[in-house]
């Protein structure tokens, strides 16, 4: 009889194991690509349900800050999503006050100033070189040091260029990248401008330690920063980082020292600070002759058949699974929403080879009763591990599709977020699909922690840079490339 209980115990606890892990087999990528056995212990069945999708403006402020990497140029050629043009302000200042030039002033010979930027890559068509306007900001609109500017809301701040002070200077993209050798550097990925002889000479002979280089605050008043634009001619836009020892204003000069005759060949810098340097990197979008616009209007696009993503500054998507509300209780094995590229015929091999997808997605619900937008219940827990990211999805990833060798592919794991709303009657939400730079979301713990909110920050980590990648996606409607949920279940 003990031997008897004894084989009913281990095939009961055989049994248990096997079930269990059929809850979990599944944990990446999209389902249905013979990740399941054959012989599963618990008959899985597999569903796709149709959502509504609709394109909405997202008007909330980005915030560029000084060590995310900063954007620089002009979108002029972009049919989809419109144009886009970034220009940027901001001050340099050297690592002590009183500064000084090193040396006699007297005997002091100016060589050059060159303001030198940390290019990072571009974004958009590098075939034609673009145009680096360097100019002063104005002594009427200066930068406010202890303000973190609204990046996408350049009107409010109203900061302007004054006079020019180098020559427009021509980037040629295939030579971004050159290495530079000299007697006081070697470095790679500079952008070297020149600034005017009259510029430099006021850097190094005119500015001194009893006036403009006193003190932080009185080189702010004699020298308001550097304002950067480009033409727009381009169709390219500028990634560069601030914080980095590539980003600098190097003034050369040559002087002796007190009752020597031997001169001393000598470079000094100015860099960035995070703190005490002011600092403006403005985005303006404009959609209005773009095809995306179409697409913006709630009474004839509210279940659209294309959908549009771009990066913050951006727009989003509007997501909403209706009949999950019929779904009656199983097991939820996996649960996906899947979001794909529709690629643009026209511009496949040219445009859509140079204006690429975002590098990630998020995906949030909407709360009718705070009218922000949260995490998804229970699934998204945070961006505090790369594990927990990679498990609930948005990461860019191609795949070949409907004859298209190069398709960008999205999918999201809400499993458990469908088990607690078929399980528990827990709410049932509209999502949101959206790019994000730096943002901030209400977070939810998981259930049954979820009594008390918090706040969770989506930032540049995630993958985004700032106006970097636009993405048309199907929609709940589309023919070839529809949005979907796919579940995998069994029943109880």
């Amino acid at each position: 009889m003990a031997s008897i209980n004894n084989i009913k115990k281990l095939s009961l606890f055989i049994l248990l194991t096997l079930v269990f892990s059929a809850c979990t087999r599944i944990s990446t990528s999209e389902l249905g690509l013979g990740l399941l056995p054959s012989l599963d212990a618990v008959a899985t069945k597999d569903t796709t349900f149709d959502v509504e999708t609709q394109t909405i403006d997202y008007p909330d402020s980005l915030r560029i800050y000084g060590n995310d990497e900063h954007v620089l140029g002009s979108i002029t050629n972009d049919p989809m999503f419109g144009t886009t043009k970034a220009v940027m302000f901001f001050q340099l200042k050297p690592s002590f006050f009183p500064f000084y030039i090193p040396g006699d002033k007297d005997s002091l010979r100016v060589d050059s100033a060159v303001l030198v930027l940390s290019y990072r890559g571009f974004y958009g068509d590098s075939t034609k070189p673009i145009t680096i306007n360097v100019n002063k900001i104005s002594g009427s609109t200066p930068l406010d040091i202890a303000k973190y500017y609204a990046s996408n809301f350049p009107e409010a701040y109203n900061i302007q260029a004054g006079t020019a002070l180098a020559n427009p200077y021509k980037l040629d993209f295939t030579k971004a990248r050159d290495s530079v050798f000299s007697l006081f550097e070697s470095a790679s990925n500079q952008i070297r401008i020149k600034l005017l002889p009259s510029v430099a000479m006021q850097f190094m002979y005119d500015f001194d330690s009893t006036n403009a280089y006193h003190s932080d605050s009185t080189l702010r008043e004699y020298f308001r920063g550097f304002a950067l634009s480009t033409d727009d001619k381009a169709n390219a836009l500028i990634r560069i980082s601030m914080t980095d020892s590539n980003t600098k204003l190097a003034l050369y000069y040559s002087s002796s020292t007190l009752n020597a005759t031997k001169r001393d060949t000598s470079v000094s810098f100015m860099k960035f600070s995070l703190y005490g340097n002011g600092d403006a990197n403005f985005i303006t979008r404009n959609r209005k002759s773009a095809e995306v616009f179409k697409h913006f209007n709630p009474t004839t696009t509210a279940n659209d058949s294309l959908v549009y993503v771009q990066t913050s500054p951006g727009t989003m998507v509007k997501v909403k699974i209706p009949g999950l509300k019929n779904f009656k209780n199983r097991l939820i094995h996996r649960a996906e929403l899947i979001a794909e590229q529709v690629p643009d015929d026209a511009t496949y091999n040219t445009l859509e080879t140079q204006m690429l997808p975002p590098q990630y997605l998020f995906l949030g619900v909407y709360d009718t009763a705070t009218k922000k937008v949260r995490n998804v219940p229970n699934d998204y827990v945070g961006t505090s591990s790369t594990e927990y990211m990679n498990r609930f999805g948005g990461k860019l990833v191609y795949k070949s599709l409907n004859g298209y060798p190069k398709v960008a592919s999205y999918n999201f794991n809400i499993s458990r977020y469908v088990q607690g709303v078929i399980s528990r009657s827990d709410s049932l939400f509209d999502f949101r699909i959206m790019a994000p730079v730096n943002d901030s979301i209400t977070f939810v713990p998981p259930y049954p922690n979820n009594k008390q909110a918090g706040i969770d920050y989506l930032t540049t980590s995630l993958g985004n840079q700032p106006a970097i990648g636009r993405v048309r996606i199907g929609g709940g409607k589309h023919s070839r490339f529809r949005m979907r949920l796919h579940v995998y279940y069994s029943e109880l």
